[in-house]
């Protein structure tokens, strides 16, 4: 099982150096308190960029990582010893709030962590999206470009293709510091639900030039949720039939838990446009440099975030930008724009092209279509329903999933607007209100097709929420202190407490269930695996063992525990990882669980062998194919340890 004190060295190591070197460039290109603030997400985002094409060109190893970590250093040592350009009188937040918001951190990190009890060990829900450890643990074992760890067949690429930046700095994490791909998400969710924060932080700051709103942005960001209020007041959980029931378009505290890739893409757009706006004064190389990695990190971590969302926010924020600057630079302004632009594609290119190829693959149509989200439930007659969908999104949905911050932020940006200096204040809070109605609108219209949720509308919304957070923090710090927004934000915050709660508690609880005792004994048989499996090898089990652990049936006792690819990890890992066609999906899911469950053929068993290379077999006593054995009689397998009443091994021939 994952060790806590392995992903708190994570958590420190990652956080100190990023945030080292990340202050050591912000600090030339940002205002002092956004400098600080974005430190962290702009360190990450600079080093992940850098070195991910250096580690595809060198090799992925410890003393690769642990050199280019030194080289890192060494040059933010050099910068530190310039003077910074930004020096201003704005404070900046005080050290105790950088406190609060590692203690408030700790809420979504909790949500990872292993929960032993006297008859085993369980998990909390949230961990079905950390199943992902397992992409990272691929990249430590076989380097980058990953492998797919989740599939394979004989004679076909097995190059993953997914948004994997992220996963690959929690690789860089894992590597030198010999812990696992479990371990280190554990670390780097904590981490970057930190630097987002400090992020929010450090503009809240800056806008409002009082430290007291670094408070406020901890404060709103702790909010959950009306769902679990509303559903006590009315007797109806999830206000069915009048609503339909939520689909995780929640606040920052639920996106910190379930989805950090897409929170850390969220914080490079937000610091991506702080960095645009600095080149509207002035530009440097080292500014255009750091804009390009910082855009190019965002996409990396999320096509649907930093990719789909921000390409919006540029084509309506570009010209506000343009008109901001000198007619005598505008032309240099829009010269260096492109240059970072190109070179912000360049670096991403293999990330775009393997997402094309994805969709192309996959044969599944175009991957984003117009389709507003669905508010109302079936107490609506289907065609009154569509139309007042659109409002209802606005008027219930938001209102209920951001209590503390949507009326609140939208009039605080309002205002921000109206009171702001007409300088690169004014400007700043102009492009990132770009960014919020880039993603509230988005999640709004757009849909995307590639998987059974709509994941463009439940991430886009993410960058939205921060910076209302931010616009809100700022307007409560005012004196005297706008009425209608604190009441707003003061009374959404309240009115959240249940869900808040409920998420802290459910968090660090989890929910027990009947098969914790049998996972408790699962890391013997995965050590046991691995003395037969090469780090090369692809391993086969039964894709639903140990399925009730999660409200959905994902692999994850191998996902977590295996250190192994899989020839075939179960249908909820292999939809979002690997390039097939629906059909073929679900037929090769129903062919590997009727094996195990005792019910394949001799010619179900070839396939696993000499299609799929599944080099290694676990049969397990909770399998149909304990008593109803297929790989006994087979020809390409081989038993190669039977530990009675435990589980059985098999290598192919």
């Amino acid at each position: 099982m994952a060790s806590s004190v392995n992903a708190a060295l994570c958590a420190l190591v990652g956080s100190v150096f990023w945030s080292v070197l990340g202050y050591a460039i912000t600090r030339s290109l940002l205002p002092r308190a956004l400098a600080c603030g974005a430190a962290a997400v702009v360190g990450w985002a600079v080093f992940s960029a850098v070195t991910l094409p250096i580690s595809v060109l060198i090799g992925f190893s410890a003393p690769a990582v642990v050199i280019m970590a030194a080289l890192g250093l060494a040059l933010a040592a050099a910068a530190l010893r310039t003077r910074a350009v930004h020096d201003d009188a704005v404070p900046t937040p005080a050290p105790w709030s950088y406190a609060l918001a590692a203690a408030l951190a700790l809420i979504p990190t909790s949500a990872i962590l292993a929960k032993f009890t006297a008859d085993g060990v369980h998990v909390a829900d949230p961990i079905l999206d950390h199943a992902k450890a397992a992409l990272i643990d691929a990249m430590t074992r076989q380097g980058v470009p990953p492998v797919n760890p989740v599939f394979g067949e004989l004679g076909a690429a097995s190059r993953l293709v997914y948004y994997y930046l992220w996963h690959f700095s929690a690789a860089e994490l894992a590597l030198p510091l010999r812990v696992s791909g479990w371990e280190a998400d554990i670390g780097l969710t904590w981490f970057t639900a930190f630097a987002s924060l400090a992020l929010m932080m450090g503009a809240a700051v800056w806008l409002s030039r009082r430290s007291s709103a670094a408070v406020w942005v901890v404060v709103l960001a702790a909010a959950g949720s009306l769902w679990l209020t509303l559903g006590r007041i009315f007797h109806a959980p999830d206000l069915a039939p009048v609503l339909l029931p939520p689909i995780g378009m929640a606040g920052w505290l639920f996106q910190a838990t379930w989805v950090p890739q897409h929170l850390m893409s969220a914080s490079c757009a937000i610091a991506a446009l702080l960095l645009a706006v600095q080149c509207v004064r002035r530009q440097s190389l080292a500014l255009l440099l750091t804009l390009a990695l910082v855009v190019v990190a965002g996409f990396e971590s999320s096509t649907y975030v930093g990719g789909v969302t921000f390409a919006i926010t540029t084509l309506i924020a570009a010209p506000i930008l343009l008109a901001a600057v000198d007619p005598g630079r505008r032309v240099r302004f829009a010269l260096g724009l492109l240059a970072a632009a190109a070179l912000a594609l360049a670096l991403a290119a293999p990330f775009i092209r393997d997402q094309l190829a994805s969709v192309a693959a996959r044969g599944t149509g175009p991957p984003i279509v117009i389709h507003h989200v669905e508010v109302l439930g079936g107490v609506f007659p289907q065609a009154l329903r569509r139309a007042l969908d659109l409002p209802a999104y606005w008027l219930i949905l938001l209102p209920i999933e951001l209590p503390a911050a949507y009326v609140a932020g939208v009039l605080a940006v309002i205002m921000a607007l109206r009171r702001a200096q007409p300088d690169a204040e004014k400007l700043t809070v102009a492009v990132l209100a770009c960014l919020a109605g880039a993603g509230l609108g988005a999640s709004w219209l757009l849909m995307s097709t590639l998987g059974d949720n709509n994941d463009l509308a439940l991430r886009a919304i993410i960058p939205a929420e921060m910076i209302l957070i931010v616009a809100a923090a700022a307007a409560l710090t005012l004196k005297p202190r706008p009425k209608l927004i604190a009441a707003a934000a003061l009374g959404g915050l309240i009115l959240s407490l249940p869900a808040t709660l409920e998420i802290a508690r459910y968090n660090f609880r989890g929910r027990p269930q009947p098969d914790e005792q049998i996972f408790a004994q699962t890391p013997q048989l995965w050590a046991a695996v691995r003395r037969y499996a090469a780090p090369t090898a692809r391993i086969a089990n039964n894709p639903l063992f140990l399925k009730d652990l999660t409200p959905w049936p994902v692999n994850l006792s191998w996902a977590l525990l295996s250190d192994r690819g899989s020839c075939f990890a179960g249908r909820e890992m292999v939809l979002p990882y690997a390039t097939l066609p629906a059909e073929r999906r679900e037929a090769i899911n129903a062919q590997f669980i009727r094996v195990f469950a005792g019910q394949g053929s001799a010619a179900d068993v070839d396939d696993m062998a000499n299609k799929y290379g599944c080099d290694v077999v676990v049969v397990v006593p909770q399998d149909g194919a304990w008593t109803s054995d297929p790989f006994a009689a087979s020809p390409d397998y081989r038993l190669a340890e039977n530990q009675d009443g435990r589980w059985r091994i098999y290598v192919r021939r």
